[in-house]
C-alpha cells in the first residue's frame, strides 16, 4: 500500500471516514434549471465516493447568494430533492458527504438578485473579479450594496435554514464557505469591511457574522456535523486584510471553542489564491502555522500532490487532505493513490461549466498494482 497514513480511519465530528483522502468543494457550474441539481450531478459525486470525505460544491443559501450560472442551491424544495438524489447515490457506494453553504455577497451581479438590485456586501467596495450575469455573460462589475443590519441577521437565519434542508437532502454534515472572498471572507477582512457598527472596526466584531452563522447551523445540526472552510493571506477577488496573522490566529482561536467536526484551511499555494509575503510561500505553512491553535480536526487543501499531502499527515500538520483538479480527473484518486497508479491529466478547459465532457468522463484505471501482479 503507497501512503499508508492517508488510510488510517477518522472520527470526523460524527462521522467516521475510512480514509483520509477529501474531495474539495469545486465550482462545476453544472446544476439545472433553477439551480436543482439532476442525475448528472449524482452521477458525478458518486463516481467519487470512495474518498474518506466528498464535500460537495459551494451551495447557495438564497437566491441573493447565488453567483455563478448553473450552479446549485439550497434554498427551494425542488433543490432539496435534486440534492437527495446525489447524496442517496454516494450512500449507496459507502460514501460520506457534507455540502459547502455559501453567499457569494460581493462577487455576484445584479442579475441573480431577486429585486434586480446591486449585490450585497459589507461595504460598498467592489472586488477585483469580472462580473458575470446570470445567463453566463461577462460584464464590468458592480459596485456592491451595504447590508443593513437587520439583513445581515436575515442572511443568518438563511443559513441556518439552509442546514435544515441540506439535513432534510441526507447529508452527513454542512461546511461554511467562510474562505476566497465569499460573504464571511468578505466580513472578516478589513479591506472588505470598513463598517462602523457591531460587524465592523475591530477584528472581534469582524468575526461576529461567522460566528453567529456556526451558532446558527450548529442549534440546527449540532456542532459535530458542522465545518469551517479558510484562506488566510488569500488574495482572491482582492480580499485583504492589514494584519492577517493576527486575524487569523483569532479566528482560529475562537473556532476552536466549538467542538466543529473540523477546520478546512486552504494553502497560499492554491491556484488564484495568491500569497501575503514571501514568510508564507511554503505549502504547509497554513496547516503548520494554524495547527497549535486549533484543537480539533484539520483539513487542508491547494496544490497538494499525494507525495506532499502525505507529508502534511505525517508530520501532524493536518488530519486530512482535500484534492481538487486530481479528483477531477481522477475519480478512482482513491485507489490510484493506494496502488501507486499513474494519475489522468486534468482538462481546465472544462472545469467551469458544460456536460459531462471533462464531468462525468474521465477514465477510471482497473489495472492492479504491481504488488497486486
Amino acid at each position: 500500500m503507497n501512503y499508508p497514513s492517508f488510510f488510517e480511519p477518522l472520527q470526523l465530528g460524527s462521522v467516521i471516514l475510512s480514509n483520509r483522502i477529501v474531495l474539495a468543494p469545486l465550482t462545476r457550474m453544472r446544476a439545472g434549471a433553477a439551480n436543482v441539481p439532476t442525475a448528472l450531478n449524482a452521477l458525478y459525486y458518486a463516481q467519487r465516493a470512495s474518498a474518506g470525505l466528498i464535500i460537495a460544491e459551494g451551495t447557495a443559501v438564497s437566491q441573493q447568494g447565488q453567483g455563478y450560472p448553473n450552479a446549485p442551491g439550497i434554498y427551494t424544495p425542488e433543490q432539496v430533492a435534486g440534492w437527495k438524489g446525489v447524496t442517496d447515490a454516494v450512500h449507496e457506494r459507502g460514501g460520506k458527504i457534507f455540502i459547502q453553504l455559501a453567499h457569494n455577497g460581493r462577487n455576484s451581479h445584479s442579475s441573480f438578485m431577486p429585486d434586480g438590485g446591486a449585490p450585497v456586501a459589507p461595504s460598498p467596495i467592489p472586488p477585483n473579479l469580472p462580473g458575470f450575469t446570470r445567463d453566463g455573460q461577462k460584464v464590468p462589475i458592480e459596485v456592491p450594496r451595504e447590508l443593513r443590519v437587520a439583513e445581515i441577521r436575515e442572511i443568518v437565519a438563511r443559513f441556518a435554514s439552509a442546514a435544515h434542508n441540506a439535513i432534510d437532502a441526507g447529508f452527513d454534515g454542512v461546511e461554511l464557505q467562510a474562505a476566497n472572498s465569499h460573504l464571511i471572507d468578505q466580513f472578516l477582512e478589513d479591506g472588505s469591511n470598513q463598517r462602523a457598527d457591531c460587524y465592523g472596526g475591530s477584528a472581534k466584531n469582524r468575526m461576529r457574522f461567522l460566528l453567529e452563522i456556526v451558532d446558527a447551523v450548529s442549534a440546527v445540526t449540532g456542532s459535530l456535523r458542522v465545518g469551517v472552510r479558510l484562506s488566510p493571506f488569500g488574495q482572491y477577488g482582492g480580499i485583504h486584510d492589514s494584519n492577517p496573522m493576527r486575524l487569523f490566529t483569532s479566528v482560529v482561536k475562537e473556532l476552536s471553542r466549538y467542538n466543529l467536526a473540523y477546520l478546512h484551511l486552504i494553502e497560499g499555494r492554491g491556484s488564484e489564491i495568491g500569497l501575503a509575503d514571501e514568510l508564507h510561500a511554503d505549502a504547509l505553512d497554513n496547516a503548520r502555522i494554524f495547527r497549535p491553535e486549533y484543537e480539533g480536526n484539520l483539513i487542508s487543501a491547494a496544490a497538494y500532490t499525494p507525495e506532499t499531502a502525505n507529508a502534511a499527515i505525517e508530520a501532524r500538520y493536518a488530519d486530512a487532505i482535500a484534492f481538487g483538479r486530481l479528483f477531477i480527473a481522477n475519480p478512482d484518486l482513491v485507489a490510484r493513490i493506494e496502488k501507486g497508479l499513474s494519475l489522468n491529466a486534468y482538462d481546465r478547459s472544462t472545469f467551469y461549466g458544460g456536460d459531462a465532457h471533462g464531468y462525468t468522463d474521465y477514465p477510471v484505471d482497473n489495472r492492479p498494482s504491481s504488488r497486486e501482479k
